[in-house]
């Protein structure tokens, strides 16, 4: 037993205490950080460890090598869980019903999957008879956050521990640390230039050279998006159709959400569409530059903003975006229990029962766009709204007496704060 692990100062009452650790469920994603962590519990608290790993729709992984290498480096059992349909559902769905971006640019993927992944670590914690939770978060972001607020609110009785905040380990020590210990490293031990999280809503990448804010993205980044220049030369047409808010269909096939939010990625990447270059606060207090892949975000939030701009009124459509600014900051900040994102999920519920129709979107390298528009519920009436006639339920004639009322207030004080002068 390493006695200085008795020495660590902890500063939250959720905090483990190294001597009562016994049995540790470790959110596991089989890459360098959290296989070394498997070892590290182990040895550090000789605890037992007990791995999960949640598939959001991460492109590319292969569970039964995840699962496989857990076992192998000591784990009591390897649970693999595919969430994606309940990621679709119930976090990525009221997403798109908030318009949620966070600082204008990102679409939330990384923050609406951590709430689900601490959700079902303290199910399966809870169901393997683990007293503490393990997490790879470093205490530079969000996702510690977003993790320990959802763990502490769901089971207070549940400790958190974070290795990589306190073991001081940098990429080429951990290599060292699995050599000395025999842990395969994904990749080979080369440092990669970035760090890589996604899932069915999208990709980022952040560190290397994207740390240079002087310098352009490099095209080693682009692994999701093809490169704008390098789309194709003919632009194409891309109807989404939504109903009550919730996307149902691409170009006339009426998909399931998860297998709809795919093929939008698709077809988005495909022509360059949905790369994000963002400076981002934190809300750990760091100005950031992330690059975001994030194709059907940008497709489907296009759609569903433009679709929600023609069925609502003029009053909804200048308020509703300030609570979508709020839903986004509330879920970034991770806080997807408290009361307000409830009350707030309630009026885009609300709202959202007029989102009805279908919107037609021109994708031409990396740009994409509205460009045509239908809804049983639109507030749009050619007879009304042409040039073409007069008369009718739109009287021209009574225009004058109301613009004579609506400029009055702002006339009178006008001319009240200019008088004397010439």
């Amino acid at each position: 037993m390493n006695e200085d692990r008795h020495t660590l100062i902890r500063t939250a009452s959720y905090e483990a205490d190294p001597a009562e650790v016994g049995r540790v469920l470790l959110l596991y994603s089989g890459g360098l950080d959290t296989s070394v962590m498997l070892k590290w519990i182990q040895d550090e608290y000789e605890a037992e460890v007990v791995a999960l790993t949640v598939n959001l729709g991460q492109p590319g992984e292969d569970y039964e090598v995840v699962r496989g290498k857990a076992l192998l480096l000591g784990a009591l059992e390897c649970h693999v869980v595919d969430a994606r349909e309940e990621f679709a559902r119930d976090y990525v769905l009221p997403a798109i019903k908030a318009n949620a971006l966070y600082g204008g640019g990102y679409p939330l993927f990384t923050a609406l999957g951590r709430p689900l992944i601490a959700k079902l670590a303290v199910q399966y914690a809870r169901e393997a008879g683990c007293d503490t939770i393990a997490h790879g978060c470093t205490g530079k972001g969000n996702d510690q956050v977003r993790i320990e607020g959802t763990v502490v609110a769901l089971d207070p009785d549940l400790k958190i521990i974070a290795p990589v905040r306190g073991w001081q380990m940098g990429r080429e020590e951990e290599v060292v640390y699995a050599r000395e210990h025999g842990i395969p490293v994904k990749g080979g031990t080369e440092v990669p230039p970035y760090s890589i999280d996604d899932n069915l809503w999208g990709r980022s990448s952040e560190g290397g050279p994207i740390e240079d804010i002087n310098e352009p993205p490099h095209d080693d980044v682009f692994q999701l998006v093809t490169r704008p220049e390098l789309a194709p030369d003919e632009p194409e047409d891309v109807t989404v159709e939504f109903e009550a808010g919730t996307p149902v269909a691409l170009n006339g096939e009426r998909l399931e959400l998860v297998e709809l939010l795919e093929s939008a990625g698709e077809i988005g990447s495909r022509h360059g569409v949905g790369i994000v270059d963002h400076i981002e606060d934190r809300i750990v207090g760091l100005k950031v530059r992330d690059l975001y892949e994030v194709p059907a975000a940008e497709l489907i939030l296009t759609a569903h903003k433009e679709l929600e701009k023609l069925v609502g009124t003029i009053h909804q459509n200048t308020f509703k975006p300030q609570l979508d600014s709020h839903w986004a900051y509330l879920v970034y900040a991770g806080l997807w229990y408290e009361p307000l994102l409830s009350d707030l999920n309630a009026f885009m519920e609300a709202v959202n029962e007029q989102v009805t129709g279908v919107i037609t979107l021109r994708l031409f390298k990396g740009s994409c766009r509205p460009v045509a528009r239908r809804s049983p519920n639109a507030l749009y009436d050619p007879a009304l709204a042409g040039f073409g006639e007069s008369g009718g339920l739109f009287s021209q004639q009574a225009s004058p007496g109301f613009i004579e009322l609506w400029s009055l207030s702002s006339r009178m004080a006008y001319n009240l704060r200019n008088r004397g002068k010439s």
